[in-house]
């Protein structure tokens, strides 16, 4: 008796597959994203390298324009921090390339949001302290992406109880990591979105991503 021929299924989807598809665009990928649960798409950006992150990053440039409401979803109150979870291209040890950004709306009622970056190393670096803003007014700016995680700023209001101490990005070994960073983000899907690194007006050529919890 011969033995059954095993018939290829078609491959499910896969994030990566999608991202360097021949003909890739933002759609199919926003599409697939958006209809996962949100373990599911933490797992998928997680398993992300550089170059999937770079063409993801370049795909991005034709996706929608960010919106406040995407980082700090309509009805997040002021004080309330919002958690983004996020994966990083840097070259460190694995532990380190995942990390939270965690923002709120100030109480000035200001369109921006304050935020830090909750990683393993905030013990001994900091929290990296920033302000998310637009890029709207600034051409050099506005065609790297929508909105910036500016960490030449820190908030100048107050932030919500239990968040670490408000500190200059000058300070210590935050200099080092921080200072002097711009991260332009751009829109991949309902939940998640992208970062391109610059110090001043030099691209790093390190990325990440960003998932909004529901």
């Amino acid at each position: 008796m011969n033995a059954a021929v095993a018939i290829p299924l078609e491959q499910p989807l896969d994030l990566t597959a999608l991202i360097h598809e021949p003909r890739a665009s933002i759609e199919p990928i926003a599409a697939y994203l958006d209809g996962l649960d949100h373990a599911r798409r933490v797992a998928e950006l997680s398993r992300t390298s550089r170059s999937d992150q770079r063409r993801l990053f370049e795909l991005a440039g034709s996706s929608t324009a960010l919106t406040l409401e995407h980082f700090l979803p309509v009805g997040s109150e002021p004080g309330v921090g919002v958690v983004h979870h996020g994966r990083n291209t840097l070259p460190v040890p694995r532990k380190h390339r995942f990390f939270a950004k965690t923002m709120c709306r100030p109480e000035d009622g200001s369109r921006r949001a304050f935020g830090y970056n909750d990683s393993p190393s905030k013990g001994w670096i900091g929290p990296g302290y920033f302000v998310l803003h637009e890029t709207a007014g600034r051409p050099e700016w506005e065609e790297r992406g929508s909105w910036v995680v500016n960490y030449l700023s820190a908030p100048d209001g107050p932030v919500p109880e239990g968040w670490p101490r408000v500190r200059s990005n000058r300070e210590g070994l935050q200099r080092l990591v921080y200072h002097g960073t711009l991260d332009f983000m751009r829109r991949v899907s309902s939940h998640v979105s992208i970062g391109s690194a610059y110090r001043g007006q030099t691209a790093l050529d390190h990325y990440f991503t960003l998932c909004r919890e529901p």
